[in-house]
This record gives structure tokens, C-alpha cells and sequence, in this order.
């Protein structure tokens, strides 16, 4: 019987089914991963067409294109007018590295040799499952990759790791002959360490550049498909405060990653708009403001968060209130014209000031809250009467759970329709699986919520499965937790008087201290003035880009602590400091080119230009040179391991590193004062493919960069 051979089963198996790349089968030709084909020459030049020279006026001071560019209020396009052409050619690429590394990558080209090697030298000794195990180094002294599967596999082989690593580079050797600098090296107790050679990096990273996609070479997934995002999620007639900041920002920057990939995101706000807190309220308005459920006086969102407070007191103290607040709700549920005109403009009134922040934040979504599924939830009752799930206890209707029990040893229930005909949230969440499975066809289904819903989740997607609602083989569904949002004292973030601090003043607050530090920084630099337009656009994207940035570069598990004067640092792990390269490459294009100092560079365009020029030859034989190639290098396995961990601080990670390489290659290889043409050429690119890739990777945050800080 044929044996599989794959990765260790550290994922699910829903995360396999999403990756089913990870198993490979000893005797064929194993899925391929990397669809985007590398096989290819790359961008062919034009006849007739400015070199690389002219563009950036090297030779004569600021060269014939300077004499074309104006003062812009848009980017400058600095590809001149090209015809891009392709072919199955290998143009550009290590003339002796295997074809195959181009087309898969160098990591998933490894990582299936190592499996060939093995199968071959063991044969039917080697276990049912097998783990590659290549990685990237974790430090650059021992290279750009390492295999560990030795010190796995020597017992089960009965050999010593060294020796088992000895076989699996002698059998290495010839396939990554090209690639690798050879003879690879077995260090320690049995690590196979792969180098690769500074030809091969060159043309990789040539080969990102020419991405006719401007994807920089980030491969599609094997399987692309339907993914709903269920985040924000705030409730109806109450202020979206610090608590909503997490999973609207993680929501958004989890759907920015899934579609760059190439997955269709279905990106919902189930906010809580149904529910006995209505009844509560009209019946309150009905009493005090009148006028507030006409429109003639609609109040705005504090007033009527002001109004809940009131009306929760009344209805926790008046026994009479109670009964006149479930009455009120028995009307809505009735479809009352009164009671849902009144609900209507309650709901009307919340979203317009939800949709402020979303602006602000950048942030799409579409609305689908818990009153759209209440026409299906006695259908989720009688599916789940249908399958015998369901008992009757103390007169509520319960499915009792698996693996849940009681402090006394017995089941714990999972209610789904009170003792008086009421239906709970966890009715409302088995309706939205059902029409998220049936109606927008969703393969995988995220759940942006707080840590503390983890239990909620896991006894939902329990019944859910039980009932048949969705098959999980097909269908993966994962709630993604997140922690708490910590003040100074390391307890819940709140205003100096204890309240809960409303997300629009947290983010302008860091809007205005941005714009303070700005101002500060322009008036230190003589002669320099901006328009008042320029100083609010740059203020937002600053003060913005801080907050969200700080939020993703924390592991999303943890909590952290909320401080605007780290997160606005231009110093450290910010959004500002990550910023500042991006406007440093920036700068470095315009007085290549001669351009004004308010022109704003199309980095794209600029990587596709210098990537068009055949006369260019990359350079990474310097130290910086070769570490800055080697981290943009990362960038697409990034983006794979978010897709299928959902952790978006590795993308933050991912760009401080880069960040730090790429002002370690500034500081020791000189670029427009290069001993030549073809350094300086080069250098330019790498300036501006570690631009383009930055830039890639905040708006994936979804930070906006600047021309110029």
C-alpha cells in the first residue's frame, strides 16, 4: 500500500483540507503549491526605450526625464511606455539552479527534495508521516534554510542523526546544484543547512520584481475559496468604545490578507440589533422623549446611550417597567408597525455614527446583524428536533454537550430556546452557520471575537456539527480570539473617572498628538512649510497607522498596553518608524530622478521599471546587500503563514526586520554615490523593491504611507 509522506499533523485537519500542499505521496507528481508560474524571462526590453540612465538622470544632472516632470499632486508614473512581454523562457534566472525551484519557490522546492531523498534512501523504514521540516534559518551564520529532520527520524530509522543527515546531503547535493552553495554543510547534532548562492538570490528576487500581478511573486493558494469574516460586531444604541478596537482592526487586516491572496471575503458586522435592550428602551422613550421615536427629535448617540443607562436602571429596579419593557419586545418580535419604525430609527442612527469610525479606519463592511436570521431560527429548532438533539429542562429547550460538564459531573446544556419562547444568541449563531454555509456557500468562517467567547464558540460549532449544518470536511469554522487592551496600571482601559473609553476619542486623540509632534518636526527644518491639507492627511495616517499598528505587532492572544507615546515613536517596533522607510526610499527615487521634493512616487511602478531594464544585473555581494535580498526574500511565506495561523503580528514582525535590514544596507552601501552604473542600478532596485514591499505590507495592515514625514 502506498505510503504518504507529508508534514507533521501540527495543524488541523480543517487547516489540511485548506493546505492540502502539506502531504506529499511517495510515487507521484505531489500538488503543486505554487500555481504563479516562475518560468518565465523576465520583463523584455523595448527598443527605443530610456534606460535606467536616463530615468534616473545618472551621467548629467538630473538627465531628459527630469525635464518631463512637473509639480504633481498625484504620483509620478515613472515607467516610461513599455510593451511587457513574457515567455516560458528562462531569462534572468542562475543559469544551473533546477527550473522547478523557480516555478515552487525555494522552500517548497527544498522541502519536497528532502521527502524524494528520503523515500529513496529508506524506502518502506521511513514512517507513514514525515515532516520535512525546512525552515528558514534562525540565524544567518548557518545559512538561508535548515533542514531538522534528522534528529526526528534517527530513532525511528535506527541510526544517529548525523548519519541520517550525511545520507540526506549527499542525496541533496545534485538537486539544489544552482541554487545552493555546495558542498552543504551538516552541523551540530544532524542540521542540514542550505546556503544559496548570490546568483540564484538575484534572480529570485529579479523575479519578484517582475511580477506582472504587482503581487511580488506571493503565490496563489492551491485552493482558492469563499471566506466569511464576522468581526466588529457592536451592539445598537451603544457607542463603539475600546473594546471594539481589536476585532475591527485584526477583522479587517485577517480579509486585506485573504483577498491579496486571491480568496473571495465575505467581510459581515453581526451587531447586536434584536433583543429585549430594544423593548427596554422604546418602552423608555415612549415615557420621557416621545419625539425620539417619531424622527421629529431623534437624539444623538450619547443621548441615547445616556437613555439606555436610565432605562437598565428602571427596568433592574420597577417590576411594572419590566412588564411594560417585555411587552414592547413581544410588539417588535410581532412585527408592531409602531414598535419596528421606532427600532428602524434607532438602528439608523447607531449606524451613522459607526460608519464615522469605519471611515476613519478605512474599514468595509457589510452590515448583517442578528435580526436578519430571525425568520430562520424556528428552523434551527426543528433541525435540530429532527435530529434528536434537543430535551426539555426546567421548560427550556437544551442540546446538551460533549465534553462540557456541570461542576456536579452532568452535561452542561446549551440552551436554545427559553422557557418562554424566547430564543437565546446561541440560537442566532446556529442560524447564521446555516445561511453562511447554504447561502453565501463559505468554505471557511472566521470569528474576530475576545478570548473570553471561546467557550461560546466552541459549544456552538459542537451543535452546529452534530446537527449536520455544515460538513467538516468541506467546511472549517474558527473562532480567532484576541486578548484585552491594557491602560498603564495593566488593568481594563479606562478614562480617569472609570468609564469605558469611546473608540472615536481614543482615535482622534492620537489624531491631534500626531499632528502636534508634526508640526513640532516641520518647524525644526528650515525653509520647510506644508499645506494645511497635506498636514491633515499626514496627521490621520500617522495617528491612525500608530494605533492599529500597535494592536497588530502584539501576538493577538496576548493583551498589551495601550500608550500613544510608544506607538508614536519614530524609534522601535511603530507604525511610524516603518513609515519613515518608505518615505526614505522615496526620497532617494525623487533626487535620482531630480524630481520636486512634493512629488509622490508610484513604488510599483518604479519596481516594474527597474525590472524591465535587461541591462541590470542585482548585486548582493555585499553583506547588507545579501540580508536585505535575503528578507524580501520572506515576504510570500509571510503572507502563507497568516493565511493559515491568522496572526498578524508576523507581517508586523516581517517589516521591522526589513526595516532594520534596510537601514543597515543604507548606512553601508552607498546608492546613488555607487562606484558605477551597474551598483548603482542595482542598489536603486533593491531601494525600491524593499519600498514596494513595505508599502505592500502596511496597507495589508491597513496603514497609509506618506511621500515624505
Amino acid at each position: 500500500m502506498q505510503r504518504t509522506l507529508g508534514f507533521a499533523c501540527e495543524a488541523t485537519r480543517a487547516s489540511a483540507r485548506r493546505h492540502p500542499t502539506s502531504l506529499y505521496c511517495r510515487g507521484r507528481a505531489a500538488s503543486v503549491c505554487y500555481r504563479h508560474s516562475g518560468l518565465r524571462s523576465l520583463i523584455s526590453a523595448r527598443a527605443g526605450r530610456r534606460t535606467l540612465d536616463q530615468c534616473f538622470g545618472v551621467g548629467a544632472r538630473g538627465g531628459p526625464f527630469r525635464k518631463q516632470v512637473r509639480r504633481l499632486e498625484g504620483p509620478v508614473n515613472l515607467r516610461m511606455a513599455r510593451e511587457v512581454k513574457h515567455s516560458a523562457g528562462l531569462a534572468g534566472m542562475a543559469p544551473d539552479a533546477p527550473a522547478e525551484s523557480y516555478r515552487l519557490g525555494p522552500l517548497e522546492y527544498l522541502r519536497r527534495s528532502v521527502i524524494e531523498v528520503l523515500s529513496k534512501e529508506y524506502g518502506d523504514a521511513l514512517p507513514e508521516v514525515v515532516d520535512p521540516m525546512v525552515v528558514f534559518s534562525s540565524r544567518p551564520e548557518f545559512g538561508d534554510f535548515q533542514c531538522n529532520v534528522a534528529m526526528s527520524l534517527a530513532r525511528q530509522l535506527k541510526s544517529k542523526p548525523r548519519d541520517v543527515a550525511e545520507r540526506l546531503r549527499v542525496g541533496l547535493e545534485q538537486k539544489v546544484a544552482g541554487m545552493c552553495a555546495t558542498p552543504l554543510e551538516v552541523a551540530g547534532p544532524g542540521f542540514v543547512n542550505f546556503r544559496l548562492s548570490d546568483g540564484y538570490l538575484a534572480s529570485v528576487i529579479r523575479q519578484m520584481m517582475s511580477d506582472p500581478r504587482g503581487k511580488l511573486n506571493v503565490p496563489e493558494p492551491p485552493k482558492l475559496q469563499r471566506i466569511v469574516v464576522d468581526f466588529s460586531s457592536p451592539n445598537i444604541a451603544k457607542e463603539m468604545h475600546v473594546g471594539h478596537l481589536r476585532s475591527t482592526i485584526i477583522g479587517d487586516t485577517l480579509c486585506r490578507v485573504l483577498e491579496y491572496l486571491g480568496h473571495t471575503v465575505i467581510r459581515l458586522n453581526h451587531v447586536g440589533d434584536w433583543g429585549t435592550q430594544f423593548g427596554m428602551l422604546i418602552a423608555y422613550l415612549a415615557e420621557v422623549a416621545p419625539e425620539a421615536l417619531t424622527g421629529e427629535r431623534p437624539p444623538d448617540l450619547g443621548d441615547l446611550v445616556a437613555f439606555y443607562k436610565q432605562a437598565k436602571k428602571r427596568f433592574d429596579e420597577d417590576p411594572v417597567f419590566q412588564n411594560a419593557a417585555r411587552a414592547q419586545v413581544t410588539k417588535l418580535q410581532s412585527g408592531d408597525e409602531a414598535s419596528l419604525r421606532a427600532w428602524r430609527l434607532l438602528c439608523e442612527l447607531s449606524r451613522r455614527e459607526f460608519e464615522k469610525i469605519y471611515q476613519l479606519l478605512d474599514v468595509q463592511l457589510t452590515e448583517r446583524g442578528e435580526s436578519f436570521y430571525n425568520p430562520y431560527l424556528p428552523d434551527v429548532i426543528e433541525r435540530l428536533e429532527r435530529k434528536g438533539l434537543v430535551q426539555v429542562d426546567q421548560g427550556a429547550l437544551c442540546v446538551f454537550l460533549e465534553g462540557f460538564k456541570n461542576r456536579d459531573g452532568s452535561p452542561q446544556p446549551l440552551i436554545v430556546r427559553k422557557s418562554d419562547g424566547g430564543y437565546m444568541y446561541s440560537t442566532t449563531d446556529l442560524a447564521a452557520i446555516l445561511y453562511r454555509v447554504q447561502e453565501d456557500r463559505a468554505q471557511r468562517i472566521l470569528y474576530v471575537t475576545d478570548a473570553g467567547q471561546a467557550t461560546h464558540f466552541a459549544q456552538v460549532f459542537q451543535v452546529a456539527r452534530r446537527a449536520g449544518f455544515f460538513d467538516p470536511a468541506e467546511v472549517s469554522l474558527e473562532h480567532v480570539p484576541f486578548g484585552l487592551v491594557l491602560g498603564d496600571d495593566g488593568k481594563k482601559f479606562k478614562t480617569r473617572s472609570g468609564d469605558t473609553v469611546r473608540l472615536m476619542d481614543l482615535l482622534e486623540r492620537a489624531i491631534e498628538l500626531a499632528r502636534h509632534d508634526l508640526e513640532q518636526r516641520i518647524a525644526e527644518q528650515p525653509g520647510r512649510t506644508e499645506s494645511p491639507e497635506y498636514l491633515e492627511r499626514a496627521a490621520r495616517a500617522i495617528g491612525i497607522g500608530a494605533v492599529k499598528y500597535a494592536d497588530l505587532r502584539t501576538t493577538r492572544t496576548a493583551d498589551y498596553r495601550f500608550s500613544y507615546e510608544k506607538m508614536l515613536s519614530l524609534n522601535g517596533n511603530t507604525a511610524p518608524y516603518m513609515m519613515y522607510v518608505f518615505t526614505r526610499v522615496s526620497g532617494i527615487a525623487r533626487k535620482a530622478a531630480g524630481l520636486p521634493a512634493d512629488a509622490e512616487v508610484c513604488m510599483q511602478e518604479l519596481v516594474a521599471n527597474c525590472a524591465s531594464e535587461q541591462q541590470l544585473l542585482l548585486c548582493v555581494t555585499e553583506p547588507a546587500e545579501g540580508a536585505l535580498a535575503r528578507q524580501l526574500l520572506r515576504f510570500p511565506y509571510v503572507l502563507l503563514d497568516l493565511e493559515r495561523e491568522l496572526m498578524p503580528h508576523v507581517l508586523c514582525e516581517y517589516l521591522f526586520e526589513l526595516s532594520q535590514r534596510f537601514n543597515q544596507f543604507y548606512e553601508h552601501c552607498p546608492v546613488l554615490g555607487a562606484e558605477d552604473d551597474s551598483v548603482r542600478h542595482s542598489r536603486l532596485a533593491l531601494c525600491a523593491l524593499t519600498g514596494y514591499v513595505v508599502e505592500s505590507g502596511l496597507r495589508l495592515l491597513g496603514i497609509e504611507v506618506l511621500p515624505r514625514l
